[in-house]
């Protein structure tokens, strides 16, 4: 932005320097031109009045003086012809005392009573001579004729002098506006770049630096102040929201946890015909607690901002498709891996995992015994394209799908389709798409081509790298999976 405006100020003054100082150069140099011929021509006349009047009294031999004493004094070639045109005397010993010039233009022109001037190259001195021819003559028989020759080169130097003087006058003027604009640039884009930092630190949750409101513009110190106690006011508000998150899940884990004591210890005492009634209540009780937890792991999730890394996609696939093939396994339904390798792509720490697993979950809840369910990754472009490179992640089952308005509706926090059972609170697939937004990717829900659902995940790609091998999971690692999936399992929509 100071380049930009440093080079909008040098612009304007470059234009208005060109627009004054060519003008009055050409201007210049022609008025000096015009003003070194005409007293050339008055000069040559005047010469000429004295060479007529020396003619007159047969004082002829005195003419050769006459014209070097001439010439030295105005640095000029003189020439002297007589009323035929015939040479009477040269300075410059070119032509040959009785020539006869009077064929030549300039001297024809003097002896019918015309003076003439005009500019010639000479090739003897390489540049311009100003040539003046004048008659002498007091009545209309012209006595004789004077030519006078002046070299231009010291005009020239004079005029290429003062256009020197004019270009440094305007490089003096274009590096004072060059000072002048970059201070005037810096104080106005020096409090917008502090608010550019101070909305990235905003961006990244809290303001370390904030940007001064006693500096620059009057328009852009109120800006800053307005900036200031907005993003107070919001990053009160975040840490409030986050306050709560984390006290909410503290405080009301213990009452529903004291809530589901009691209603077990009433089991005792109760009518064989109520316990059915007491495990329903249970069992509301735990969809609540689930459904606080979904809710608080929501809150976190959008109070955070965490940097995505990059992934490798197809081995966090193969990973929780080896994890839940044990549960896939009780339901008679097979997990099947398909697709590209060594495919990497960027979303937040440990949020590809839970979205694998919140989409499992609910694939595994709709898919019939006897049925599949494919993971399949498939990289839409390619690196170098035009397009930018993204890794597609469809996690497709057999069940009986959904329409178009329920694909729809589906991301909507606390809905289930009609017809699904009351296990699940509703958060799963919202969970899934800010997990998947935190990363700069999105997922929608598509219909399979043969029946069931396709849930699509597209992220952002990596660069490639070679894939290395891992070892099959662990035992441990089985176990943290079967907890994960007791824990998306419980949060899942559909």
């Amino acid at each position: 932005m100071t380049r930009r405006l440093l080079l909008s100020h040098l612009s304007v003054m470059l234009f208005v320097l060109l627009a004054l100082e060519v003008p009055f150069g050409i201007f210049y140099a022609r008025s000096e031109l015009s003003r070194f011929s005409h007293a050339a021509q008055q000069q040559a006349m005047t010469l000429a009045e004295v060479c007529e009047d020396k003619m007159e009294h047969g004082l002829t031999a005195d003419l050769p003086e006459l014209a070097r004493a001439y010439g030295q004094r105005t640095g000029s070639r003189v020439l002297v012809a007589g009323h035929q045109g015939v040479v009477l005397t040269d300075t410059a010993a070119r032509a040959l005392v009785g020539e006869d010039l009077s064929a030549e233009p300039d001297i024809s022109t003097a002896l019918h009573d015309q003076p003439s001037v005009g500019t010639r190259s000479a090739p003897s001195t390489g540049g311009e001579v100003l040539v003046v021819t004048v008659p002498g003559g007091s009545n209309a028989t012209v006595a004789c004729v004077v030519r006078t020759v002046y070299a231009l080169h010291p005009l020239r130097a004079k005029v290429h002098a003062t256009w020197l003087a004019l270009a440094a006058v305007g490089l003096g003027l274009l590096a004072a506006v060059s000072l002048i604009g970059f201070a005037l640039a810096r104080s106005i884009t020096r409090p917008v770049q502090a608010l550019e930092r101070a909305t990235a630190q905003l961006a990244e949750g809290r303001i370390t630096d904030p940007p001064a409101t006693d500096h620059g513009p009057p328009e852009l110190r109120r800006l800053a102040a307005s900036f200031t106690r907005t993003a107070t006011r919001l990053q009160h508000l975040l840490q409030a929201q986050q306050a709560f998150a984390s006290e909410a899940s503290h405080q009301l884990k213990t009452p529903l946890t004291a809530l589901r004591l009691r209603l077990e210890n009433f089991e005792p005492h109760l009518a064989p015909c109520a316990r059915d009634s007491l495990d329903t209540a249970l069992g509301e009780l735990e969809r609540l607690s689930r459904m606080v937890q979904g809710l608080l792991a929501l809150a976190r999730l959008e109070n955070s901002a965490i940097r995505p890394e990059a992934v490798d996609l197809d081995a966090v696939v193969a990973d929780r498709a080896a994890i839940w093939t044990a549960f896939a396994d009780e339901q008679q339904v097979g997990i099947t891996v398909s697709g590209a390798t060594a495919v990497r792509v960027w979303t937040v720490p440990g949020a590809l995992e839970q979205i694998i697993d919140n989409l499992l979950s609910n694939a595994l809840r709709v898919s019939p015994p006897g049925t599949s369910i494919t993971l399949a990754t498939v990289a839409t472009a390619k690196e170098g394209s035009r397009t930018p490179p993204v890794a597609e992640l469809h996690v497709i089952d057999q069940g009986p799908g959904m329409t178009e308005a329920e694909r729809q509706r589906a991301f909507d926090r606390f809905w289930r389709t009609p017809d699904a059972d009351h296990d699940g609170t509703g958060l799963g697939l919202p969970m899934a798409r800010q997990l998947t937004r935190a990363g700069g990717g999105e997922v929608t829900l598509e219909a399979a081509p043969g029946g069931g659902l396709d849930a699509v995940v597209r992220l952002r790609r990596a660069e490639s790298r070679t894939r290395r091998e891992r070892p099959a999971p662990s035992a441990d690692a089985d176990r943290a999976g079967h907890r994960r999936h007791h824990t998306t399992h419980s949060s899942s929509a559909r």
